[in-house]
């Protein structure tokens, strides 16, 4: 298929197609007029990349996700690579949830310190 029916197909644009090809991520033979043409394993390389782009991964977080459905598995998740990067992935997000946790307490803290605050302030200002 030429690039515009993978671009429709996959719910993307040919220039991210493109870019995927650059990055090694999407494989396309040339016609003999130059056109890039894709087999239709492509679309499901596609699919599998903007799936894991949705979720946050890079494209460099992706490539094992990649090398493995290209080595024949039915999904690109199942090899010891993808798993350690959804592994290294998820311990990303779980520090990140920690640190706005606590984000969270102090502005609470802090708001309830305001409140109190004006209260007070406010009782004898007649606010």
């Amino acid at each position: 298929m030429l690039i515009g029916e993978l671009a429709e197909r996959a719910g993307t644009s040919t220039r991210a197609l493109r870019y995927y090809e650059t990055r090694g991520l999407l494989h396309a033979r040339r016609s003999s007029n130059g056109y890039r043409t894709y087999d239709a394993a492509e679309l499901r390389v596609v699919h599998e990349i903007r799936a894991l782009l949705a979720v946050g991964l890079t494209l460099d977080d992706i490539r094992p996700f990649v090398d493995c459905l290209r080595a024949g598995n039915s999904s690109g998740d199942v090899c010891p690579d993808s798993v350690a990067v959804l592994r290294r992935k998820l311990a990303e997000v779980d520090a990140a949830a920690a640190r706005l946790g606590e984000v969270r307490e102090r502005l609470h803290a802090q708001l309830s310190h305001a409140i109190t605050h004006r209260e007070d302030t406010c009782t004898r200002q007649t606010c």
